[in-house]
């Protein structure tokens, strides 16, 4: 008879939060999924979505990003990597991309001492350092939170000039303290009971969306947005050959203009619901007609999603040595997504005091820079080894539509069709500055908003709603803002068809009122307001901090300083 013991199924293997933690140690990919332990290192290489998007999640409960950001059919292909279960609620880690730390497992390790190990586990990995926290506990590494009297006092005695190096940067992590506290004070509180609500209420919100059909996508929308493009697309033909190339280059410029609000469709799958079908539209719209990387957006947007306005995180807000949208920046951080320090050197410091007037003139050239992103994103993509890509020709169908487009766009209309130099300079800087208004749109509903940092405890849905606003326009407006001005909304549920936003907006409105969660929401003009206001705040901190370093260095105090 045969005594060998019955293999132990996934979902039956209850795993303890020190065993978790000793495998994310020793280099695992462990997520939380609906109180399913995922093992995800077979996937990682394969994710379409990228591997920073899942290293963000590491030790994480990650069930409302998922399900945001995945299909049913992709979410239940996912259970294929479960490796056990948990019981009770699950307190994050702070990922290792993020600096978490963590302790490898210890055979001698007893139950008993599980619980304790937990618990110090727990406040060991809750949060990455911060000027927020401090060592005040006899336990080596633990962090405790500051008072909120301790950072206010601190906060208010701050002198206008710093005296010394180390009390610039202690200037700089005294208004990140503000702003953690000012956060703090206007959305419900990041414990347990308050964050489970609203996640619960986010949940059933979701179904409550599904019920209504809002994931449906409504297909007579697209027949009159391609009905738009065909008209736009005409008259940039019919001015090209009437040799009208200022108004050719316009033409083209909406045309693009209006493309991408569909490509960004496809990208989230809302158009069919198939991942590998709505690529090859997102490809073909964004690629071969309008010379944009969709895998390089992809990449990029999905990190955004997950870590919005995040100033070490989010690639969308990380623009030195032309933005900074956080006085962070000014101490040189590090990238997690382009892997390098970005440097707060000469050229920001120049830039940076004055970027609320070049706001404008830099976003007119935006297009200019996602050209050079998409050819890099597609190189590293065809250089990387062909099993480490999520679907193998991809890379090859985005690199024929970038040659597709440089050969209509760059050869068969600029070279060919446009005789003189003087015009082809004209009809290319038209067509490129008539989208600054997307690039307007796309930062409007970030960078006015907070980049304070609340740690891993705070909900995606908070999070979303606090770092994202909404425009209010009226509804024949919302051609032209192609479903951007939801922003919030979007963030909420990135799979809702742009077309299904505002039916979703008042949805999300009660839900709001409900959590008692701002639903911030300004109008186009306002929101631009609130934008150059935000960049003019932070320029106006780059001046003062520029004139404490010039005080220093005239009284010699930096070379003391290196001399001690």
């Amino acid at each position: 008879m045969n005594s060998s013991p019955l293999p132990v199924r996934a979902n039956e293997n209850v795993l303890s939060r020190r065993e978790i933690e000793g495998r994310i140690a020793a280099g695992q990919f462990i997520i939380i999924l609906d109180s399913k332990v995922l093992k995800l290192d077979a996937w990682m290489p394969y994710h379409p979505g990228g591997q920073l998007a899942i290293r963000h999640m590491v030790g994480r409960d990650a069930t409302d990003e998922v399900n945001a950001l995945h299909s049913k059919e992709t979410r239940q292909r996912m259970n294929a990597f479960q490796i056990g279960s948990i019981h009770g609620r699950w307190t994050n880690f702070v990922p290792p991309i993020q600096g978490g730390h963590f302790r490898h497992n210890n055979p001698e390790d007893d139950q008993d001492a599980d619980a304790l190990d937990s618990e110090v586990s727990s406040e060991l990995s809750s949060r990455p350092p911060s000027p927020v926290f401090d060592v005040g506990d006899a336990r080596p590494g633990l962090r405790r939170r500051n008072s909120a009297s301790t950072i206010s006092s601190a906060v208010s005695s701050i002198p206008p000039a710093a005296p010394n190096p180390e009390a610039h940067s202690c200037v700089l992590d005294a208004r990140t303290q503000k702003e953690i506290l000012l956060d703090q004070d206007s959305y419900p509180p990041l414990d347990a009971i308050h964050q489970d609500h609203i996640t619960q209420k986010y949940r059933a919100l979701n179904k409550r969306i599904e019920a209504e059909g809002l994931y449906n996508c409504n297909y007579f929308a697209y027949a009159v947005e391609t009905l738009r493009y065909s008209i736009l697309f005409g008259l940039f033909i019919f001015c090209l050959r009437s040799s009208c190339f200022g108004f050719a280059g316009l033409f083209l410029g909406c045309f693009w203009h209006q493309l991408v609000f569909t490509a960004h469709d496809a990208g989230h799958m809302g158009i069919t619901h198939d991942f590998q079908k709505d690529t090859c539209i997102g490809i073909m719209i964004a690629d071969f007609l309008g010379g944009l990387s969709l895998g390089w957006w992809k990449r990029s947007h999905n990190v955004h999603h997950i870590m919005t306005n995040s100033p070490e995180h989010d690639p969308d807000i990380e623009l030195m040595p032309f933005f900074a949208v956080s006085h962070r920046f000014f101490k040189s951080l590090r990238s997690t997504y382009y892997d390098r320090v970005m440097e707060y050197d000469a050229v920001s410091k120049c830039v940076v005091k004055y970027q609320n007037y070049l706001y404008y003139p830099i976003l007119l050239f935006g297009r200019f820079n996602l050209y050079y992103l998409s050819w890099e994103h597609i190189i590293l993509d065809l250089l990387r080894p062909g099993k480490n890509r999520a679907v193998r020709w991809f890379p090859w169908l985005e690199l024929t539509g970038q040659l597709f487009f440089w050969c209509w766009f760059g050869y068969g209309v600029c070279y060919l069709s446009i005789p003189t130099w003087f015009d082809r300079v004209l009809f290319v800087l038209i067509s490129h500055m008539v989208t600054a208004p997307l690039h307007v749109q796309i930062t409007l509903s970030h960078y006015a908003m907070s980049t304070a940092d609340l740690g891993v405890h705070e909900s995606f849905a908070q999070k979303m709603l606090r770092t994202t606003m909404d425009v209010d326009c009226p509804t024949w407006l919302d051609f032209f803002h192609g479903g951007l001005q939801f922003q919030a909304i979007h963030h909420l549920y990135p799979r809702i068809p742009r077309h299904n936003l505002r039916k979703t907006q008042h949805l999300v409105r009660e839900f709001c009122e409900d959590v008692q969660i701002p639903y911030a929401v300004f109008t186009f003009v306002d929101g631009n307001k609130k934008v150059i206001g935000k960049l003019g705040d932070i320029a106006k901190q780059a001046k003062i901090l520029e004139e404490c370093q010039k005080a220093c260095a005239s009284q010699g105090v930096f070379s003391d300083h290196h001399a001690h």
